[in-house]
C-alpha cells in the first residue's frame, strides 16, 4: 500500500461550513482516538457503536465522510458498506475503512469493492487520518458548493426565463392595451390636438377623430396653418381669441364655437386645454381636446323652444276658453234676437254684422285651441296619399295660377289615424304661407311618403317652396301664435301655430328647414297605422241644426244644467225652457251631485267640462252614471286637455261657442238616440280664407 500523502491542516474558520463525520466502531478506545485525531477539523463528529446504529443515523442526517471499522460483531464493515451504498441518498458518501486485523491484499481489494475510497490501518496515525479526512471533507464541501451554484444558476435561468416570459406577456398586454386605447380614441367623438398659442393657432398634431368630426383629414389642417381658424364662424372668432389669451394668463382655456364642416354645415364644438412649455425648445404649446357639442346644443335649444311653446300654449288655451264662454253668450243672444226680430227689422243688418264678427272670433279661438293642443279632434284612419291627391285641386285654387304645384306621391296607401279635416286645413295653411312667400310665383312641391325612424314607420308630408327662405332667427319663431312677417291686416299669425298644435296633438311633429335664398321646407311626420274602422259621418251644419231645432217637438224632459259661468248658464236655461224643457241648475259638480242623490227626477245631465272645485264635468258624468244608469248625458267645453282621448268616445259633446239651435239639436238627438250627439261632434274647421273646407279624403272613422 502506498504511503499516504500528508496535507497541511487548515485551521477552523468561522466562515467555513460545518458538516458531519460519522465514526462507526464498536471499540470505544478506537472511536475516542479517531475523535482526538479529527476534532481539529472543526466538524461535527458523530459516533455509532454498530452497523445497525450507523444505518439509523444515515436515515436522519447527511454526512461528509464515514469512518467504518471492518471488524465488528454482528454486522461487519463490508455488510454495512453494502447496505449504505444501496440507498441512493448515501451512495456518494466517501467511506474510509479502519482495520487492525485485515491487512492482506485480499481484504483491501474487498474493501474497495465494497465502496471504500481508502483503508487506514490501526493503530491510527492522527495526522494521516486527519489529512485524509480533511481532503474528503473539502471535496464534500466543494461538491455542495458546486451543487448550490448549479442550483443557483438553474434558478437564475428559470427566473430569467420567467422574467422573459412575463416581459413578453407584458409587451403583448401593452400592445393590446395600446390598440384598445387607440380604438377607443378613434370611436370617441373627441379630437386630441396640440398647436401653437399664437394666431392663427397652427395645429402641430391631430388625432384621427378629426376626419369623422369635420370631414377633413388631419393632413389638411397640418398643411394649411390658418385652415382651422378660418372656418370658425365669424361671430365666434373673437371669443376664441379671448380664450387663447386667457390660456397665456392662467395656463388653461375653454371655449365653444361653430365650425364649418366639409358638408357645409356648422357644428358646435367645445375646445378646451392647457398651455405647457416644451422641454426641448422652451416655447409654449397648447394641448387640448375638441368635443362635438352639436347634438346637446340642438337638444337644449329644442327644449327651450318646447318650454316656450308650452307656456304660450297654456296662456292661449286659457284665453281661448274664456273667449269661448263670452262668444257662447254673444252668439246665443244674437240668435235669440234674430229669431224674435226677424230679417225685416231695421237693426237686422247690424245684428248680422255682430254675428259675423263673433263667428270670426270663434274661428280665432279655435285656432288658438289648435295651437295649444286643446281642440277636440275627430280622428279617423286616413290614407294620406288619397287625401293629398284629392285635396290638391282645392290647393291649386288657393295658391292661384302664378304658383305651380308639383305633386310627388306614390300609389301605395299610407294610413294614419288623424282628423282629416284638420290635416286638410294644415295643408292649406302651409300652401297659403308658401304662396305668400313667393310674390312673383314659383313652384310648390308637395310629397307624401313613408320613412323608418327608430324601428317605427312614419308618414311624412313635405311642403317645399322656391321662395326667398328665411333667417335662423325668423325660422325659430314661425310657429309662435301671432308672429308674422306680413304687413298689418294681411295675416293673423295663427296659421302656422294652428298647424303646429294640430300635428303635436295628433302625436306627430312638424319641422322646418330654411335658409336665406334657399326656400322653405315644412315636413309633417305622423305615426302610421294599419287599424281600420267604420266610415265616419260628416258633421251637421248650422242650417241643419236650425232645421232640426225648428222641427223638434216641444220637450217635456227635465234637464240638470251644470255651468260655472252665469251668463252661459242663463243662455242655456233660457234656450231649453223656450223649447219646453224643465231645467234645474247647478254651478259646480258638488252641487250637481247633491241634486242627483236627491229624489228629483232628471232625464239628462248637461254639464260644462272645465269647472272649479276639483271635479271636472267628465268625472261628474261618470259619477252620475253610477247614481242614475239611465240618465242621458251631454257635455260641453271651450277646450279639452291632453286627457281628451281617454273619454272622447265615452260621452257626446257639443263645442263652445254654441248657438241655441245647435244646443237644441244636440239635446234632441241625445234624447232620441241618434245623430252626432251619440258620439263626438266634429265641427268643420274654417280655412284661412274663412270658408269651411270639408273632408275630401278616404276616411275610416275612429
Amino acid at each position: 500500500m502506498t504511503p499516504a500523502v500528508q496535507f497541511p491542516i487548515e485551521p477552523p474558520s468561522e466562515d467555513r461550513p460545518i458538516t458531519k463525520i460519522l465514526i462507526v466502531d464498536d471499540d470505544e478506545r478506537n472511536a475516542f482516538a479517531a475523535i482526538q485525531a479529527l476534532e481539529a477539523l472543526g466538524q461535527e463528529l458523530v459516533v455509532a457503536r454498530s452497523g445497525e446504529e450507523a444505518l439509523r443515523k444515515l436515515l436522519v442526517d447527511d454526512y461528509a465522510v464515514i469512518l467504518l471499522d471492518l471488524h465488528m460483531p454482528g454486522m461487519d464493515g463490508y455488510e454495512t458498506a453494502a447496505l449504505i451504498r444501496q440507498r441512493r441518498r448515501n451512495r456518494d458518501i466517501p467511506i474510509v475503512f479502519l482495520t487492525a486485523v485485515f491487512r492482506e491484499e485480499t481484504h483491501i481489494f474487498k474493501a474497495y469493492s465494497a465502496g471504500a475510497v481508502d483503508v487506514v490501518f490501526k493503530p491510527v496515525d492522527p495526522f494521516i487520518l486527519r489529512s485524509k479526512v480533511q481532503v474528503l471533507v473539502d471535496l464534500h464541501l466543494k461538491t455542495l458548493e458546486l451543487a448550490r451554484q448549479s442550483e443557483g444558476r438553474r434558478l437564475l435561468l428559470e427566473e430569467n426565463a420567467q422574467v422573459h416570459a412575463e416581459k413578453l406577456v407584458a409587451e403583448r398586454s401593452l400592445r393590446s392595451s395600446q390598440e384598445r386605447q387607440q380604438a377607443i380614441l378613434r370611436a370617441l367623438p373627441i379630437v386630441f390636438h396640440s398647436r401653437r398659442p399664437d394666431p392663427p393657432y397652427a395645429p402641430l398634431s391631430l388625432s384621427e377623430g378629426v376626419l369623422g368630426l369635420t370631414g377633413f383629414p388631419p393632413a389638411r389642417f397640418l398643411d394649411e396653418p390658418a385652415f382651422a381658424f378660418d372656418r370658425i364662424h365669424p361671430g365666434d372668432r373673437a371669443g376664441v381669441t379671448a380664450a387663447q389669451d386667457e390660456a397665456r394668463r392662467v395656463g388653461a382655456y375653454h371655449c365653444e364655437y361653430r365650425w364649418l364642416c366639409a358638408d357645409g354645415q356648422y357644428r358646435s364644438l367645445i375646445d378646451q386645454g392647457v398651455m405647457v412649455v416644451d422641454d426641448e425648445s422652451g416655447e409654449p404649446l397648447i394641448f387640448g381636446t375638441i368635443l362635438d357639442n352639436t347634438e346637446r346644443r340642438d337638444l337644449e335649444e329644442a327644449l327651450v323652444q318646447a318650454r316656450k311653446m308650452e307656456a304660450v300654449g297654456q296662456l292661449t288655451g286659457g284665453v281661448a276658453h274664456d273667449f269661448n264662454n263670452l262668444l257662447t253668450v254673444i252668439l246665443g243672444n244674437i240668435e235669440l234676437i234674430q229669431r224674435r226680430s226677424g230679417d225685416e227689422h231695421p237693426l237686422a243688418r247690424h245684428v248680422a254684422a255682430v254675428r259675423q264678427a263673433a263667428e270670426r272670433g270663434g274661428a280665432l279661438t279655435r285656432q288658438l285651441l289648435a295651437f295649444s293642443r286643446r281642440q277636440r279632434l275627430d280622428p279617423a284612419t286616413v290614407d294620406i296619399i288619397d287625401l293629398v291627391r284629392e285635396f290638391t285641386p282645392l290647393l291649386r285654387q288657393a295658391v292661384g295660377e302664378a304658383v305651380t304645384i308639383d305633386l310627388e306621391i306614390g300609389a301605395t296607401p299610407v294610413w294614419v289615424h288623424v282628423d282629416a279635416a284638420q290635416l286638410e286645413s294644415a295643408l292649406l295653411n302651409l300652401a297659403v304661407n308658401a304662396r305668400d312667400a313667393m310674390d312673383a310665383g314659383g313652384v310648390l312641391s308637395i310629397s307624401a311618403r313613408v320613412e323608418a325612424s327608430a324601428g317605427a314607420a312614419l308618414a311624412v308630408i313635405s311642403v317645399r317652396d322656391t321662395g326667398p327662405g328665411m333667417s335662423e332667427e325668423i325660422a325659430s319663431r314661425v310657429f309662435e301664435p301671432f308672429f308674422t312677417t306680413k304687413e298689418v291686416g294681411k295675416g293673423s299669425g295663427l296659421g302656422l301655430s294652428q298647424v303646429y298644435g294640430f300635428v303635436r296633438q295628433s302625436g306627430g311633429e312638424i319641422t322646418l328647414r330654411s335658409a336665406p335664398g334657399q326656400g322653405a321646407t315644412f315636413e309633417i311626420r305622423l305615426p302610421t297605422t294599419t287599424t281600420t274602422a267604420k266610415v265616419a259621418t260628416a258633421p251637421a251644419t248650422r242650417a241643419e241644426d236650425v232645421a232640426v231645432a225648428a222641427a223638434a217637438p216641444s220637450g217635456g224632459e227635465t234637464i240638470l244644467v251644470v255651468e260655472d259661468d252665469p251668463a252661459v248658464l242663463a243662455l242655456a236655461v233660457d234656450t231649453l225652457r223656450s223649447f219646453g224643457y224643465r231645467v234645474t241648475t247647478a254651478s259646480n259638480a258638488a252641487s250637481a251631485l247633491r241634486r242627483l242623490r236627491g229624489r228629483q227626477a232628471f232625464d239628462m245631465l248637461f254639464s260644462d267640462v272645465v269647472m272649479p272645485g276639483g271635479v271636472s264635468g267628465i268625472e261628474l258624468a261618470r259619477r252620475a252614471r253610477v247614481l242614475r244608469p239611465d240618465l242621458k248625458i251631454l257635455l260641453t267645453s271651450g277646450f279639452v286637455g291632453e286627457e281628451a282621448e281617454a273619454w272622447a268616445n265615452e260621452f257626446p259633446m257639443i263645442d263652445k261657442p254654441y248657438e241655441p239651435s245647435r244646443l237644441v239639436s244636440r239635446v234632441r238627438a241625445a234624447f232620441d238616440g241618434d245623430g252626432p250627439a251619440e258620439g263626438r261632434e266634429s265641427p268643420a274647421t274654417p280655412s284661412p280664407s274663412g270658408r269651411g273646407w270639408g273632408p275630401t279624403a278616404k276616411r275610416l272613422g275612429g
